[in-house]
């Protein structure tokens, strides 16, 4: 059974912007916190940012001013709006349950180049 499902990633130049969703099951959307990570070639995956289910919001130093994480509990959907994008930004993103993770998606690709 498919738990989450990442989109929106892309091709961005430095500077640009892109909008990622995930499309989670009740199972995994349901209790807690959702995070967005993320994982660049040759290193391990990170989390960039979470939000519980009340509405806490922590960010990595390293997004923190440029990404904003968000959720609509309606639709059982967690995005990640990323602005300010930056070549280090370049990695596959992934969402998942922070403290009960399901098995994690496919991801989307997030490449920031000029």
């Amino acid at each position: 059974q498919v738990q989450l499902v990442e989109s929106g990633g892309g091709l961005v130049q430095p500077g640009g912007f892109l909008r990622l969703s995930c499309a989670a099951s009740e199972t995994a959307f349901s209790i807690g916190a959702m995070g967005w990570y993320r994982q660049a070639p040759g290193k391990e995956r990170e989390l960039v940012a979470r939000i519980s289910s009340g509405g806490t919001i922590n960010y990595a130093d390293s997004v923190k001013g440029r990404f904003t994480i968000s959720r609509d509990n309606a639709k059982n959907t967690v995005y990640l709006q990323m602005n300010s994008l930056k070549p280090e930004d370049t990695a596959v993103y992934y969402c998942n349950n922070v403290y009960s993770p399901v098995r994690w998606g496919q991801g989307t690709q997030v490449t920031v180049s000029s």
